[in-house]
């Protein structure tokens, strides 16, 4: 890999997208404000214990009465394009029929506000924040979602497709099928096959078919969908853990990128994959699940390493931490690795029909420290510059990269971990709303400054 003083923004070409990320529910605030309609982020942080600290995200950051200072800092630090998602409830409240008029409006002043700075908007369409109207109804569990979300994406698509010509259908699938539907962890708090299963067919269908919208609405569509994704590699050779890591890595890695490229669901003699088949009796929809994207947006955060474990149900695998392997890691415990970064990256080029690829998002949560009056976070500084070093490699051997995300503009909420882990290159003090960029933010204004 390059060292970090060889790395130069100019080698990554003058049309190499540099931008920067938030969503809605993490960032946005005023959650009760402008006739916005709750969301299952807003329930769920209300049941005991589900959140670090108990923390809500009714406020957060204040994005919503905010942005046209967050969108400057972003322009100041050197960005050129921002990635942000609609609310569906804030223009939905109530999931469907009528849209409310100050969500539109809000959304339309966000796009302008960022034209006006020439900061290039790429919206994605669903960052996790189903509103709670539609989960009573049943969520990603029920059939009704597609007709549900293409109704949403049509109003978007209607309203905002004159402006913005970038759009992002999904965010990480997995991630909210997994941990909202199957293990818990994550709104709407849901368990078990019965619910994972039919959230995974219908996250699917809703994708290919959100692309599918915009490419009828909008013309001269860029069009995209973002994936998680983690290299995961056996603990041992021993056969039990080969299997165990290759169940893994059908659910982390290619579960929602075959079906769009029409290769249906993957299989492999695994158990779960024959009951998704008979489920959603795959074969069936092998055309619907399909959609040509421009792009894929890959976010990989870290690798795992599995070993078989015969406790667990279905998959029978569990992870190794990376403590326990006395491997670098970020305060969230997640393996630093940016070869293992640049393989998937190699990996996914592989794929037939991926066009191109633009890494979404990219970060990484360290403890920041407060140093005469600066935020020292030199660990994260270093992850950009490992990270992006071994980005400019597989970009050099040709795999097709065209643009990079950093994750997150300003410390947010977090999900499950409230506002514990910041990710921010800008801080944020969540009772006085003060943002000061970080030694991080800084980093990256003059990184991306020798290319002007």
């Amino acid at each position: 890999m390059h060292s970090e003083h060889t790395l130069n923004v100019k080698d990554f070409g003058d049309d190499f997208l540099w931008g920067v990320a938030i969503s809605a529910a993490q960032n946005e605030g005023a959650h009760n404000l402008g006739g916005r309609g709750p969301s299952i982020w807003d329930n769920f942080s209300k049941r005991q214990g589900k959140i670090k600290k108990g923390t809500k995200p009714s406020e957060s950051c204040d994005f919503y009465h905010r942005y046209k200072d967050d969108l400057l800092l972003a322009k100041v630090l050197g960005f050129k394009v921002f990635r942000f998602s609609i609310s569906w409830s804030r223009i939905l409240p109530d999931g469907t029929g009528q849209p409310n008029k100050e969500g539109i409006a809000f959304y339309h002043q966000l796009i302008d506000t960022c034209l006006k700075l020439q900061l290039t908007p790429y919206i994605t369409l669903y960052h996790w924040d189903l509103p709670t109207a539609l989960e009573k109804e049943g969520g990603w569990t029920s059939r009704s979602i597609i007709k549900w979300f293409s109704h949403f994406t049509i109003i978007c698509a209607k309203e905002y497709g004159s402006k913005v010509k970038n759009w992002i259908i999904l965010n990480e699938p997995t991630g909210f099928t997994t941990l909202g539907y199957m293990v818990g962890q994550h709104a709407p708090g849901k368990m078990g096959l019965d619910s994972f299963l039919p959230a995974v067919h219908h996250a699917a269908m809703a994708q290919a078919e959100g692309g599918r919208i915009i490419r009828n609405y909008v013309a001269n569509a860029y069009i995209g969908t973002t994936f998680s994704c983690s290299e995961v590699m056996p603990n041992s050779l021993q056969q039990k853990d080969i299997d165990a890591a290759n169940r893994v890595d059908i659910l982390l890695n290619r579960l929602f990128i075959e079906p769009i490229l029409g290769m249906g669901y993957p299989d492999d003699n695994f158990s779960l994959m024959e009951k998704l088949h008979m489920h959603s009796r795959a074969w069936k929809y092998t055309k619907q699940l399909q959609f040509d994207f421009d792009f894929i947006g890959i976010q990989n955060y870290f690798p795992v390493t599995v070993k078989h474990s015969s406790i667990i149900p279905v998959i029978q695998a569990t992870d190794v931490k990376a403590a326990k392997r006395k491997v670098p890691h970020t305060a969230m415990g997640w393996e630093i690795n940016e070869h293992s970064f640049y393989r998937m990256i190699q990996r996914f080029s592989a794929y037939e029909g991926v066009k191109n690829i633009i890494i979404t998002e990219g970060g990484a949560y360290f403890k920041d420290r407060l140093e005469n009056g600066t935020i020292n976070d030199i660990e994260r500084i270093n992850y950009f510059q490992r990270y992006l070093s071994a980005l400019l490699k597989a970009k050099k051997e040709n795999n097709k990269v065209k643009g990079y995300f950093a994750w997150t503009l300003t410390d947010n909420f977090e999900w499950a971990e409230g506002y514990e882990a910041k990710f921010g290159l800008i801080h944020v003090d969540f009772n006085t709303q003060l943002r000061t960029v970080k030694q991080s933010g800084h980093w990256f204004r003059e990184f991306l400054s020798t290319n002007e």
